[in-house]
């Protein structure tokens, strides 16, 4: 009971939020650069002749990713909302231009990168961001003018589906299935129509089911899936050799650094299959351990969606904490083999740059609203020192309308005319309520009030003088 309380009370600090959610994003960055390093640094010496030619591009990525979370907390909100929609017409030019034999390179079956001097920069991913932050606004702008929100449904929904044709066409079934975990998420916390929400849902569930019976390369997983002891050593490789090394790994693991799938049994050991080398080396309790990193996630993140005030930022934090979770729990379930390999990384710990990124930007939403709770904006208006006004600065609203002060100045005096008319307009009641007022002294006229004579005042010798007092 008194962990309990003492929990209760910390978490309704003011900041309390923002702590744990930069908290968070530190300890699931590190945790992902170590695990890097120890997945990659066979391949890496194999390849380079370093064990650290993976890693230290991975960290280059995550400071790159920290300083653009810092900026979108700093970035005010109103100038977020306002270019939203650039930022998405934007990533619709990228998602068009990839397609472009010449333009866009295709790797692991999916021609969705642009390389431009051996850096890889897949523009779908920055796309999701775009449209998270745009449907938000979206969402918001109708709350705001009480317009009912079900009439947003077709914008938003074709916007959605024109993403989701570039993305299919891509041949990128991850990242077709998170573009659906936003549009759904949009949908649950805008408040639309419950009847809308689960017709959505049942006909993307049909839709993403005919393009995995569709195509040959996500045929093959949905094969694999429902046979998992046909072909072992094809289509079932990858995620039987994932079995083996969690399987491997027990209840303790075997010791950071000691896993045997990275020694070119696993492939992907670095990045979409990242998790069963923690669950090998770290064994069952390095897995929970991940699996409670994003548990927190979840609960921080929509703490910080309900204590906001502005439908924008509710909507926006809602819908980055729930890809980001559900992008992670979707990850461990197929490498456990509870679902189809879909190709979705595990946020901030499998290996890539862009996924680092973009991961830090969802973060960042989160972030930029916890930083701007009522209470936290309290704090921070007093607050004049400390580590988090030094970095991220106060919170910045960008052009919302502030209550004006009263002018300090001296309050001008009525004219007398004025005071006059308001007078003759007094009533005969209002008149007899106010206390009667002293006549004004005339010039010349003595006051009555220091003519009080006292005894002995007319004796010469106590003229002009102090009266002495009496003896006791």
């Amino acid at each position: 009971m008194k962990f309990r309380a003492r929990a209760t009370t910390w978490t309704s600090r003011p900041l309390s939020d923002f702590h744990m959610i930069v908290g968070l994003v530190v300890l699931i960055v590190a945790f992902g650069l170590l695990m890097v390093l120890s997945s990659s640094s066979v391949e890496s010496y194999v390849l380079s002749g370093t064990s650290y030619a993976r890693f230290w591009p991975q960290c280059m990525f995550a400071a790159i990713g920290l300083v653009l979370f810092v900026a979108v907390v700093r970035v005010p909100t109103e100038l977020m909302r306002k270019y939203s929609p650039w930022l998405l017409i934007f990533c619709l030019i990228l998602l068009v231009l990839v397609l472009i034999p010449g333009i866009g390179s295709e790797q692991m079956g999916a021609r969705s990168w642009f390389v431009v001097a051996g850096i890889s920069f897949q523009p779908s991913e920055l796309a999701k961001l775009a449209l998270a932050i745009w449907s938000a606004a979206t969402v918001a702008s109708f709350l705001n003018a009480r317009i009912d929100v079900n009439r947003a449904l077709p914008v938003i929904g074709g916007t959605t589906l024109l993403v989701l044709i570039l993305v299919v066409l891509e041949k990128d079934l991850g990242t077709t299935i998170t573009i659906g975990i936003i549009f759904m998420s949009v949908l649950w916390f805008g408040l639309f129509r419950l009847r809308t929400f689960v017709m959505l849902t049942v006909g993307s569930g049909v839709a993403f089911l005919v393009l995995a019976l569709t195509a040959g390369y996500r045929s093959d997983r949905i094969k694999a899936y429902l046979n998992p002891d046909l072909d072992p050593q094809g289509l079932n490789f990858q995620s039987t050799q994932a079995k083996y090394a969690l399987a491997n790994g027990g209840i303790f693991g075997r010791g950071l650094g000691q896993s045997d799938a990275k020694w070119s049994y696993l492939p992907q050991a670095h990045n979409d299959f990242i998790f069963a080398v923690i669950g090998e080396e770290l064994g069952l309790i390095g897995a929970l351990i991940v699996v409670a990193l994003f548990a927190a996630v979840l609960v921080v993140g929509l703490r910080i969606a309900k204590r906001s005030t502005d439908p924008f930022l509710k909507v926006m934090t809602a819908t980055a904490t729930t890809l980001i979770v559900m992008q992670a729990f979707i990850n461990i379930a197929y490498v456990v083999g509870l679902i189809p390999v879909t190709g979705l990384q595990l946020p901030l710990i499998s290996a890539g740059g862009t996924s680092m990124i973009t991961t830090l930007l969802m973060f960042g939403l989160i972030a930029h609203a916890a930083f701007r709770e009522p209470e936290a904006v309290a704090s921070l208006e007093s607050a004049s020192r400390g580590w988090v006004p030094f970095v991220f600065g106060k919170p910045r609203f960008g052009e919302a309308k502030k209550p004006k002060k009263a002018p300090q100045g001296r309050v001008r005096e009525r004219p007398q005319q004025q005071r006059r008319g308001e007078q003759a307009r007094r009533s005969p009641q209002q008149e007899r309520r106010r206390p009667a007022q002293p006549e004004p002294r005339r010039s010349g006229q003595p006051d009555r009030r220091r003519s009080v004579r006292r005894d002995g005042d007319d004796d010469r010798q106590y003229r002009g003088g102090t009266r002495p007092r009496r003896a006791s």
